[in-house]
């Protein structure tokens, strides 16, 4: 039994696990997931020389990496719209409010410098790309500020990845679509409380009562 196991209380029978995810919310993490590590392989492969040279054929890499990155706001857009959208609609709404309910403040916070990032570095990306069409300080500027925040997208997304995996009931939410009612009680009691309409505080107490 893992230490974090140890502190939960025990699981009730009667209480069925949690959608936290459906099927259109996991389908544009893992759409943009892709997407995400194909535009930062290959903006390492451009960035630095020695990765360039091993993998070679930079046209058809920088090809990959534009074409990615043009991609990036598509299943995003997509999951939005019609009935199949409503979760990730109500999942960005949660996001965009303050106080611990579905996400926390790392998660919130995170989310909104990736989607901040991926504007910038759409834009940024543009101006590199079409140079012919812009003043010359903008392509300075451009390539200036997108090899920077490329730097904090890995970190970004290198956190986010350390922070799934010590949490596996949280990651497999992600793969699978819920989540034990004692995670949900444990770790985001209000967010449990509006799935559920139940007081988490009171069946946490009675739970380490019996």
């Amino acid at each position: 039994m893992t230490a974090t196991s140890a502190q939960l209380p025990a699981l009730r029978p009667s209480e069925p696990d949690l959608l936290r995810f459906d099927r259109a919310v996991r389908l544009v993490h893992w759409s943009t997931a892709v997407l995400f590590g194909v535009l930062m392989l290959t903006g390492a492969a451009l960035y630095a020389g020695p990765i360039s040279l091993l993998v070679g054929r930079r046209d058809v890499v920088r090809t990959l990496h534009v074409v990615a990155g043009l991609a990036l706001p598509i299943p995003l857009a997509l999951g939005l719209i019609g009935r199949w959208g409503a979760r990730l609609r109500r999942d960005l709404g949660a996001l965009n409010r303050s106080g611990a309910g579905k996400f926390n403040r790392g998660q919130r916070l995170n989310a909104a410098f990736l989607g901040a990032a991926a504007v910038v570095m759409l834009g940024t990306g543009a101006v590199m790309k079409w140079f012919s069409l812009f003043p010359l300080d903008w392509r300075t500027g451009a390539t200036f500020v997108h090899d920077w925040f490329a730097l904090g997208i890995w970190l970004s997304v290198g956190g986010h990845v350390f922070f799934a995996f010590r949490d596996p009931i949280a990651l497999g939410a992600m793969l699978r679509g819920t989540v034990t009612a004692r995670w949900a009680r444990t770790q985001r009691p209000r967010w449990y409380e509006q799935e559920t309409g139940r007081p988490a505080e009171r069946l946490k107490q009675s739970s380490a009562d019996s």
